[in-house]
């Protein structure tokens, strides 16, 4: 991302410049913040015709073995736009729904080109903080190519791979009909290009399954040692780029920082998951000795099961290996509460740690206003306007996530849409869009998915909450690079020692507790104190 050589350049140098010439003379021009955004709003508006139309036309296009028709708007409409924004909620099962065309040249090519476009935006703010009175802020068209032939398809060609050699399925045929000697009746084992897909929705943390039951589905994660090669995809590229973070702004300590921070988050929620899932709630305490194993692949067991659902909800990826729906209330309500703090534990690739160093601005921010200091960053200060661009990132996400809630549980029809009542019912809207609106993807499931009226508003939320933040973060980065550099003095606040790892940690606590405690006082707290 910063033009070094590699040693992939020779082999991949030749396509790069095939597709800037492809581009045209915009591929080579810097772009100011306004230029750059509307590169990536044009982007991901073709983006989502494409998907939309091959949704829609499925019936009349090849690859189609088992048939499919076209699907409906409403569904096209949400599909489209959750896997434009990086999100991949799914209201549908892609083996009874979409073709082996739809899902490679729609929703697999979009898998890589919207985690490539998080990779890029992070990288403005980036140079954003390295400039010294620049109006530009790289080219976007650039980084969105260089993001996916360096980074995103090496690393999903050697995950695919490695899944094919556990089992993983990868053809063009359809399905397999087979006679059950158990049962005495007719079955069907569904096929389809598998691997390759799911290389990248864990690397590009998508999550969207190629199949219903996503990576719990024996073909999509078949052995232990194909379910740590996708939970380690995960969590890759997100940690990775905290680390080029520290080599980008030649400040390794800053890169440590947040690493810590997200680390101590990560290893607090694996930790209360774990215990929820083996000790239960207190009503199941005398009937359960080995933990709560409801919904979830015996071969992966309590552990491997919780291990997941913290990495995917703190990556922004959203597949599960086991069904969320079934975890305790507090098992379940961790999950929640990751995403709920806006995606920021590592996050999604690049928009993980953009949305963090929106917090460490905050606490930065807070900090000055406690000494009677100008709030300085990586030697920028910081203003009115960068604090109003923030507010925007850290704010969006909590406020679509309360906002969708509410229209859902005020619908009429509401209880008719979910298989549970009371506070579990709850935690099952809660969890949707806690989901819908961190771009996340993963659902509590017991929920209807596939209604108009949560296609529509689920694909406004995932449209606003990915796009919003993401200007927000352009804009930001175009101020900063019109800054002068501020040199550092005896009283400009360390933001690498371990008071601000502290207040960092609270300044995040504090925004997600004010946010969602009573919501989730109404969810799974209460479905904690209740089950029966």
């Amino acid at each position: 991302m910063t033009s070094q050589k590699v040693w992939m350049d020779r082999l991949i140098q030749p396509i790069e410049k095939m597709v800037y010439r492809f581009i045209g003379p915009s591929s080579q021009k810097e772009m100011n913040g306004k230029t750059y955004a509307l590169s990536v709003i044009s982007f991901s508006v073709l983006g989502f015709i494409a998907v939309f139309l091959l949704m829609l036309m499925q019936g009349l296009l090849p690859m189609n073995p088992e048939g499919f028709s076209g699907t409906t708007v409403s569904l096209a409409f949400n599909t489209a736009l959750s896997f434009v924004t990086n999100t991949n909620w799914q209201a549908y099962a892609g083996e009874t729904t979409l073709s082996p065309f739809t899902q490679m040249m729609g929703l697999t090519a979009q898998n890589f080109v919207s985690a490539a476009v998080g990779i890029s935006v992070l990288f403005v703010l980036l140079r954003g903080f390295m400039g010294k009175s620049q109006k530009t802020i790289g080219n976007f068209w650039q980084d969105l190519t260089k993001a996916t032939l360096y980074i995103l398809v090496p690393l999903s060609t050697v995950i695919a791979i490695l899944l094919i050699s556990q089992g993983v399925v990868q053809t063009f045929s359809g399905g397999i009909d087979y006679f059950s000697l158990e049962t005495g009746s007719k079955g069907f084992i569904p096929l389809g290009l598998a691997a390759s897909q799911i290389a990248i929705k864990q690397l590009g943390t998508n999550g969207g399954g190629y199949f219903g039951a996503n990576s719990a589905f024996p073909l999509e994660n078949p052995t232990i040692f194909s379910n740590l090669v996708e939970n380690i995809a995960i969590l890759l590229i997100p940690v990775a780029l905290i680390f080029a973070f520290g080599y980008f702004v030649k400040e390794h300590k800053q890169g440590r920082t947040i690493f810590i921070v997200s680390m101590v988050l990560l290893v607090l929620a694996l930790i209360g998951v774990m215990l929820s899932e083996y000790y239960t709630s207190p009503q199941f305490a005398d009937v359960v000795a080995s933990g709560n194993l409801e919904g979830k692949e015996t071969r992966f067991g309590v552990g491997w099961s919780a291990l997941w659902a913290v990495s995917t909800t703190a990556a922004s990826n959203g597949s599960v290996n086991s069904m969320l729906d079934s975890f305790t209330p507090f098992g379940g309500m961790i999950p929640m509460f990751l995403m709920q703090l806006g995606e920021i534990v590592f996050g999604g690739v690049g928009s993980g740690l953009y949305g963090m160093v929106a917090f460490v601005i905050l606490t930065v921010f807070i900090a000055g206003l406690l000494v009677g200091r100008t709030p300085e960053y990586l030697g920028k200060k910081i203003e009115p306007f960068d604090m109003k661009m923030v507010c925007l990132v850290i704010l969006t996400p909590p406020l679509l996530t309360l906002l969708g809630t509410m229209s859902f549980v005020l619908l009429p029809s509401a209880m008719s849409q979910l298989t549970n009542s009371g506070a579990h019912g709850f935690s099952e809207i809660l969890y949707a869009f806690s989901s819908l609106a961190n771009n996340n993807g993963s659902a509590f499931a017991g929920l209807t998915a596939d209604t108009t009226f949560l296609n529509t508003i689920g694909g406004i939320i995932m449209l606003l909450v990915r796009f919003i933040p993401m200007l927000a973060i352009i804009f930001l980065g175009g101020n900063l690079a019109k800054k002068k550099m501020v040199a550092v003095s005896d009283g400009t606040l360390s933001t690498t020692n371990g008071t601000f790892v502290g207040m960092l940690l609270g300044v995040i606590f504090l925004v997600g507790a004010l946010s969602f405690l009573p919501a989730l006082a109404l969810g799974p707290i209460a479905d904690f104190f209740t089950t029966r």
